[in-house]
Formats: C-alpha cells, sequence, structure tokens
C-alpha cells in the first residue's frame, strides 16, 4: 500500500465531508479569480478545493503570484467527480472555495461611514443576478465605497459572487429593505428624463442610483432622488444595459472628480 497516497485520498475525503458541513451559510467562490480576489482582499477562506492542485498553482504562479503562498495553504486535491457533486456549475479552471460572508452590521457601518471619498452604487429592485454581479466588480475597480440593493435579490448570491469575479470583499455588498435605510448623501439617480450627466459634477460622497433593468426606478427611490440624471444616449435607442449605465457614471464621476483608489 502507497502511504503517500492512502494519506491523500484521506485528505480528499476529509476536504469534501468539511465542505458539506461548512457550505450553509458560506459564499461559494467558484472559478480561480474569485479565489484570487476573496485571497488578495483578505477574505476568510476556510476551504479551498481543486481537480488539479499542480495546474491551479501553475495558474497563480503565471497570473497572481501574491497568493501563491496562501493558496497553496488551503488548496486540497479532490477528485473531480466529488467537486462537481458539491459545486453546481464547476468553473473551467476546475477550483472552488468556501468564503465567510463579512457581517452585515460591518457592511452597513462602512456604507454609512461619513465623510465618504467614494461613491456608494445604489441598485433599485434589481432583477438580474449577473447584471448585479457586474455592477459590483466595476465598484471594486473604480474604489466606491460599496453597493447596496433594494428589493429581494441576495447580493451574494452565488451566481452574483461568480459575475463579480469575487470582488464583493473588496467593497462593502448589503441589501437594505427600504429606500430610508439607504446610506446618507446626495443622492443621483439615472433617469431617462434627467438632465444630461456630462454638465454635473458629481461629487466623491455621491450616492448613485440605478433602476431595475425591466421597469426603472421605483417611486420611492425617485422621490429620495436629489437630482434625476440622463446618460448621452441615441434616441433610437431604448436604453444601455445596467452595468454599462453603471460604468459610465463612475468614469463620469472618475474623471471629474476622483480616480479609482490604489493597491
Amino acid at each position: 500500500m502507497n502511504p503517500t497516497g492512502a494519506q491523500h485520498t484521506g485528505d480528499a475525503a476529509r476536504a469534501v465531508s468539511a465542505w458539506r458541513g461548512l457550505a450553509d451559510g458560506a459564499v461559494l467562490l467558484d472559478g480561480f479569480h474569485a479565489v484570487k480576489h476573496a485571497l488578495r482582499f483578505e477574505a476568510r477562506v476556510p476551504l479551498v478545493l481543486a481537480a488539479d492542485r499542480g495546474a491551479v498553482l501553475a495558474l497563480a504562479d503565471e497570473l497572481a503570484p501574491d497568493v501563491v503562498a496562501p493558496l497553496g495553504t488551503l488548496l486540497v486535491e479532490v477528485p473531480e467527480e466529488d467537486l462537481r457533486t458539491l459545486v453546481p456549475r464547476l468553473h473551467p479552471t476546475g477550483v472552488a472555495a468556501l468564503a465567510v460572508r463579512p457581517a452585515r452590521d460591518l457592511n452597513l457601518a462602512a456604507l454609512a461611514r461619513r465623510p465618504r471619498t467614494t461613491p456608494v452604487i445604489v441598485l433599485d429592485q434589481p432583477r438580474n443576478l449577473g447584471n448585479a454581479g457586474a455592477v459590483i466588480r466595476l465598484a471594486a475597480g473604480f474604489g466606491a465605497t460599496g453597493v447596496v440593493t433594494t428589493g429581494t435579490l441576495d447580493p451574494w448570491h452565488p451566481t452574483v459572487v461568480r459575475g463579480g469575479a469575487g470582488l464583493h470583499f473588496a467593497t462593502a455588498v448589503e441589501r437594505v429593505d427600504e429606500v430610508a435605510d439607504l446610506p446618507e448623501g446626495p443622492l443621483f439617480a439615472l433617469d431617462a428624463e434627467g438632465e444630461d450627466i456630462r454638465g454635473v459634477v458629481l461629487p466623491d460622497d455621491a450616492v448613485l442610483a440605478f433602476g431595475s433593468e425591466r421597469s426603472g426606478l421605483s417611486a420611492p427611490l425617485r422621490a429620495r432622488a436629489d437630482r434625476l440624471l440622463s446618460l448621452p444616449m441615441n434616441p433610437r435607442v431604448s436604453s444601455y444595459n445596467l452595468a454599462t449605465s453603471v460604468a459610465m457614471t463612475l468614469f463620469h464621476w472618475s474623471a471629474r472628480q476622483g480616480a479609482p483608489a490604489g493597491p
């Protein structure tokens, strides 16, 4: 009997069992980039599994040398068939992890903290999980304070985390029940009937609100807004994708007033 092989098999079995015990309530990180970003932004990651440990470490060495050491400490190789029973849709990179979701009160405190030097993004009753993930990725890239959703969509849903490439841990992400619970600050809401954004300087502490993909701004959000703004668009085009609208607005802010946060 090969002692090394037996030990490896035992480690894999224990890791699979540990995953099943931790999965409920944990954040699923599906794919190398999600795992990379979670480690880079100091998420609490108790377990990382891969179908091919050597291949994942080689990928890390190539794309993100800064996470090789923590990844190597956590990474356990398990049979691919076992990994596929744990992850609904295994990423092509063949690696997944579980992370601890930041405490709600800490996220809300980060969003509410004043003075604020970068905007907060509000998604008002969003519907599309992928769009929400793309917006969180944009918020992290521009160094926004965070992303807040209203409505029923959970911004920490696995599909949102996948779309955000694990960058939920680079910014504050939370859901609130009511528009009244949004962070303080001048609220600029994007709406086709608003004034042209190109003539407006967005302050660093702005709350930038975007309506749902289907129905736009809700009545409570519209009533709370200090100003309605519109993005330049060909009149024969009905709308932009939600993430595109957020990207254009954040770029307008960064070009006029701020800049993406440094490392």
